[in-house]
């Protein structure tokens, strides 16, 4: 079991290699190992039952032993996040390097003319979805650390034809753009990544328009976790360890400044399934009693929280 580093720099730099292997993956250059949330060939597969004819390499690397869900459904987190419909709008490679818990795109419901803001954006797909919604007189940015999620998702934009796009890179907790210039903050399964996530929410709210919207998809746990979780480093890239409890994750938004916050869960995974999206070795570690109090506490959930418009 690799243990979680000491450092917010060191972690960074680890989350980062892994969401740079996915994206090398994409790309087409060999690379070994997994990304945040389990994004292997079996995230892969879920993808190619939806779009099966440009991702002939993800069927055969899904007929290797990797996978370990249930016929290669994929990653329990990460798969069927995304509508036939929403799928078809974008390229395929920005659904393969998808390592979300949620569909912040349809959350946020995005208006015509509005400037949205996507923390952690990798292969661009809720950006492109996003410049979408907002249309021609709208502008969505991507924020992203890792250069080769950047390249991929800058592929991606070219290939969908979208002008009114801008991949940014920079760490969430410093968000490279200027007070009150986005109306929209989303993020998909990327804030409990981040080893300072009161930082990270202070940024939005910088960033956020007065009456902004804050609408991200996002791990939560219900309740406290073992030390066994926290610690593990392949628990955190695969979006666990480092979750927020969610009344912790509501009184630090209020604590930030905003108002009308909601934690909405989605969806509420078992034991068997938080240990297939990584935390297969921590999972193990537990003991009996502790495996009881964590089975079913760890959620998908849209996380809704608004700038006030007088500050």
């Amino acid at each position: 079991m690799k243990i979680v580093p000491q450092t917010d720099e060191q972690l960074r730099q680890e989350v980062s290699a892994r969401y740079g292997r996915t994206a090398l993956q994409v790309l087409g250059t060999p690379s070994e190992g997994a990304s945040c949330c389990g994004s292997d060939c079996c995230g892969k597969a879920s993808v190619a039952e939806l779009t099966p004819a440009p991702v002939s390499q993800a069927s055969s690397c899904c007929e290797s032993e990797c996978c370990t869900t249930e016929a290669g459904k994929g990653n329990p987190i990460t798969s069927d996040l995304y509508t036939q419909m929403e799928l078809g709008e974008i390229p395929v490679a920005a659904a393969l390097a998808s390592l979300g818990c949620g569909n912040p795109t349809a959350l946020a419901e995005l208006k015509s003319g509005e400037k949205v803001l996507d923390l952690g954006s990798g292969g661009g797909i809720d950006v492109l979805l996003s410049a979408k919604r907002v249309g021609p007189s709208g502008f969505a940015y991507g924020l992203d650390m890792t250069d080769p999620m950047l390249e991929l998702a800058e592929r991606n934009r070219q290939e969908a034809g979208i002008e009114n796009v801008q991949f940014l890179k920079g760490i969430i907790e410093a968000i490279p753009l200027p007070e009150n210039s986005v109306d929209v903050v989303i993020s998909n399964c990327v804030i409990n990544l981040s080893a300072d996530k009161g930082q990270v929410l202070r940024e939005a709210y910088r960033v956020l328009t007065p009456g902004g919207r804050f609408a991200v998809s996002d791990i939560v746990v219900q309740g406290d976790l073992p030390p066994v979780l926290r610690r593990d480093m392949e628990s955190w890239a695969g979006c666990v360890a480092g979750a927020l409890e969610e009344g912790t994750y509501h009184s630090l938004l209020q604590a930030t400044g905003f108002v009308d916050i909601e934690v909405e869960v989605t969806r509420r995974y078992s034991l068997d399934e938080i240990a297939a999206s990584g935390a297969g070795a921590s999972i193990a570690a537990l003991s009996d009693r502790e495996r009881e109090e964590v089975n079913g506490k760890f959620v998908s959930a849209f996380v809704r929280a608004r700038k006030p418009n007088h500050q």
